[in-house]
């Protein structure tokens, strides 16, 4: 918040990095191939760019605490109302994306990528909504996780597999009694809308130049989400308080993450960045207990500990396979988180 904020950061995707549920990434233009040289300066230099990321990832975890803070004020649909539609009014003015000259199959592309962004955003605000952030962040990992798994076919990620379905069961305590299946469905539900948000955020960044396609995709889910709104939340949307905790959950969970990892991909090697962003499930634990004061038992902080290994062993899998042949996706926690 997921994200892609996308809400939704991720582990590893074939291309091999993604991106946060919670926050896309940078468009193609902003890309840099993956497995290429940071900037000169050697370790030192990359010091920066991996500041970016961080930041940006603490943005879309604290972006989700306010949400999560805001419900109860405007109800979970409202909050990604009001975060979808200040997110795409700011894109909009920013990139000015062209409405002219795109074919049939490139708005039917945009179009989906929109669904995704807000199916994601969506299933996770009800995930966060019912159960508390460091889980909700993990179990939405495993959308992600599972495509880049599929993707490589390579036997070692069956490890990678195992490592994170152990900490899935970990996390549910054998069954999901400590946890609110509904929520935690929700978030499985989120991941498999990030992992659908990937592969979206790729194609349209192929077809849109910069961040044009993200700015359309970012308005349609607005416009999807907001009679959904509407009618769980009414005039409460309206109100100045809710409108202002609104805009700033837009803000931290979408367009700043946004820019500080658009200007980190320009120096940071896409592993790196896939690497760092497999770290959120543990900055959302940590976001979850500084704002919301949920605390984690210790099976449930290694189960997230046990997710965050699985999403680095797939992305290091991924580089091995293919160094330097793609660049990475443009990509989730826009929105996801």
């Amino acid at each position: 918040m997921s994200t892609s904020s996308a809400t939704p950061g991720t582990p590893g995707t074939p291309s091999p990095a993604a991106a946060s549920p919670s926050a896309p990434t940078a468009g193609p233009a902003a890309a840099p191939a993956a497995g290429q040289a940071p900037a000169p300066g050697g370790r030192r230099g990359s010091l920066g760019p991996v500041g970016l990321v961080l930041a940006g990832g603490l943005s879309v975890q604290f972006g989700a605490a306010l949400a999560v803070s805001l419900m109860p004020r405007a109800g979970a649909l409202g909050v990604v109302t009001l975060r979808l539609a200040v997110a795409a009014v700011v894109l909009l003015v920013v990139c000015r994306p062209r409405l002219r000259g795109h074919s049939r199959a490139d708005w039917g592309t945009v179009v989906v990528f929109g669904l995704a962004m807000a199916g994601m955003n969506g299933l996770f605000y009800q995930a966060v909504d019912r159960i508390p952030l460091g889980p909700a962040v993990t179990l939405e990992v495993l959308g992600p996780l599972a495509l880049s798994v599929f993707a490589s076919r390579r036997l070692v990620n069956l490890v990678w597999a195992g490592l994170a379905l152990a900490g899935v069961f970990l996390l549910g305590g054998g069954g999901f009694e400590s946890l609110d299946a509904a929520g935690a469905a929700f978030a499985l539900g989120a991941g498999a809308m990030w992992a659908a948000y990937i592969v979206f955020s790729a194609r349209t960044g192929r077809r849109f130049p910069q961040a044009d396609g993200l700015a359309l995709a970012m308005a349609v889910g607005a416009l999807l989400f907001l009679p959904l709104g509407v009618a769980e939340s009414g005039t409460k949307l309206l109100d100045p308080l809710t409108l202002a905790l609104g805009a700033g959950v837009a803000l931290l969970s979408s367009v700043l993450p946004y820019t500080l990892e658009l200007l980190a991909l320009r120096r940071l090697p896409a592993p790196t960045f896939a690497i760092l962003m497999s770290l959120e499930p543990a900055i959302a634990a940590t976001a979850g207990f500084l704002i919301l004061d949920q605390s984690l038992s210790a099976p449930q902080a290694g189960a997230i500990a046990l997710v965050i290994a699985a999403s680095m062993g797939a992305v290091r899998t991924q580089v091995g396979r293919g160094r330097g042949a793609k660049r990475p996706l443009p990509g989730p926690g826009a929105d996801g988180r």
